[in-house]
Order: C-alpha cells, then structure tokens, then sequence
C-alpha cells in the first residue's frame, strides 16, 4: 500500500470558476493540457497503472487568496473543500483524505472553515502557501491559524509560492531561465520554515504538526549551515548561536528543522530522496510525487517517486512507515 500525501486536484466547479477569477492568468492555458488535474475520470485512469496506490487530495496554486479579495475567498475556499470532500466520498478506495485549502487574506473565515473542513467534511488538515500575498507566514496575524491546527492536531501543509515576479537579481524586474520556480520554490520552503521556528512557535505551540513540500526544500542539503549562522562565525561559538539565543530559541536551531515532516516530492531523484531520508529520518519522512505536474500526466512523477523510495538502504518495516503508515497516524486515516 502506498498513500501520496501531496498531490493536486482541481474540482470542476471551483476550476470552472478560474477564468472569471483570474483571465489572462498563465495557468488558464497551461491547466487544460494536464487532463488528469482537472478530470476525475482521467486522474482514476492514471492511479489504476499504479496497483494498491492511494492519494490524499489537495488543491492546486495559485493559493485562493491571491484569486479574489477577502469578501470573496471564503466562497471559494468551501467550493474548493466541498468539492475534493465529495471525490473523497465518491471514491474512498482511491482517495481516504483531503486536504482543505484557507483563505488566507480573512483569518476569521479561515477559522470557520478549518473548523467545518475537519469537523463537518472530515478534512485531514489544511495546506497553506510559504507566503500569503508576500506576507510571511510567520507574521503574528497567521498565528491563530496555527494555533487552531495544534488544538485539532492535525497537519499543515506548507507548499511553496513563487513567480517570475520574484527577480534573481535587484537591478533586474523579473527571474529568468525559471530560476524562479526551479530553485525559488525550494528556497521559498526553507525561508518560510526558517522564519516560523526563529518566531519561536514549536517552542509556543510543541506538537505542532508541518509537512513541508518537496522534502524540506534545501534544508538536508545545507544541514551543516544550520549548525553554522554568520553571526556565530564572529560572534559565538561553537556550541552558541547569537541569533537563536537573540530569538530565544530554548533548543539548537538544528533540532527545531528535525522537528518538520517532509515528503518525497523530488522528481523521483534517488540520492536527493536519500539525503533527506537521512537528515529527517524515517518517522518524519512520507511519500509524496506532487502528481500530475510533469509532461507525462502525473506518470513520470508517480513512477520515478516509487522507484526513488524503493531505492532507500532501510528495512522494509521502515518502507512501510514512508510509504503509508506514517501517513496513517499522522492524518488519523481509518
């Protein structure tokens, strides 16, 4: 058995309802082309080729708060929840859980609709973005957010946001060679984690529950800069970091980024998806393919991702754990 914890879907009414919300928007031309993101019928096809495989449902970007005004997400974030909750009813050998996307830009909607998705819809926890219109999730508006989740325990879902908006250099306007979306997104991650744990919140809110999209961003990569911030070089020491100690962290930095769960999300790459096995460990680590989103219908990602997690040095108890018990405890499934 295996449970994908992060992959996308769009419902037919709320999809139907993006060309009024956003014309001229990229993903008007580029969504149509992925059939299996938008057609139920189509995305069953696709999980058939895959033997005992099942998906825990989430949206696709852009995040609801950047397609209307804060009057009018919260419409949209019940269509969105409504609809992925009724492919859940429909088709439970297939889908066992969503997740329920937050209008982001109205705080108290989005404690109502927590509150209804888990409650009422029976919602796995919610996905949020690594910014809510370039305002960091950190920032202390968002904190109720995530202070309901830990109250539910259940996960937050943090997916990366990033355009080409977004320039690589200040003296330009815009990213280029989509710098943007193939090591901005990763970056995004690591920032919005960063900025959450130095805000001190597993310290304020221990047992808070964040998995991390694309396994962490950049984080198992650069585990020994953790352990090493600028200001230490100078003005600590080996055992003391001066920006952890300004921000009152009670635990080395490094030990707030082991508290994260991340999934498998990486393009199906065997020795990344081994890297952040090793940093996170197996506990923390669930399989994910952020299906259908690669020039093969979702196939590429689902396959490639199999074939990465299978290609781990652990015992198949601890396969397991990743592949779906993890999932299992951590989202309460039956």
């Amino acid at each position: 058995m295996i449970i994908d914890v992060y992959n996308h879907f769009l419902p037919k009414p709320f999809f139907d309802r993006l060309p009024d919300l956003i014309p001229g928007h990229i993903v008007l031309k580029a969504f149509p082309r992925l059939r299996p993101l938008w057609d139920i019928d189509a995305r069953l096809k696709l999980l058939d080729g895959f033997g005992d495989y099942q998906q825990i449902l989430s949206l696709a970007n852009p995040p609801i708060e950047l397609l209307a005004g804060p009057e009018q997400t919260p419409e949209l974030a019940r269509i969105a929840n409504d609809g992925l909750a009724e492919l859940c009813r429909q088709y439970p050998d297939r889908f066992p859980g969503f997740i329920a996307s937050m209008p982001m830009n109205n705080i108290p909607a989005a404690l109502a609709e927590i509150d209804r998705a888990v409650n009422t819809l029976g919602a796995c926890g919610i996905q949020v973005f690594t910014n809510v219109a370039n305002v960091p999730l950190s920032a202390p508006q968002f904190r109720p957010v995530f202070r309901r989740m830990r109250e539910l325990d259940l996960p937050i879902w943090i997916h990366p946001i990033r355009g080409p908006n977004f320039p690589d250099y200040s003296s330009e306007d815009a990213s280029e060679a989509e710098i943007w979306f193939t090591f901005g997104w990763p970056y995004e991650t690591t920032a919005a984690v960063t900025r959450l744990i130095y805000s001190g919140i597993y310290d304020e809110l221990p047992g808070l529950k964040i998995i991390t999209h694309h396994m962490g961003g950049m984080i198992p990569y650069y585990a020994g800069k953790i352990g090493l911030g600028f200001s230490q070089i100078f003005f600590g020491e080996t055992d003391r970091n001066p920006a952890a100690e300004q921000a009152g962290l009670k635990l080395k930095p490094v030990e707030y980024y082991k508290m994260l769960y991340a999934d498998t999300a990486l393009n199906g790459n065997i020795a990344a998806t081994r890297c952040g096995h090793d940093f996170f460990g197996t506990d923390h680590c669930l399989f994910a393919t952020d299906a259908p989103f690669d020039a093969d219908q979702g196939k590429a990602l689902i396959g490639g991702t199999i074939e990465a997690v299978g290609a781990l040095e652990s015992s198949a108890a601890d396969l397991k754990q990743v592949r779906s018990e993890n999932a299992r405890k951590l989202l309460r499934l039956r």
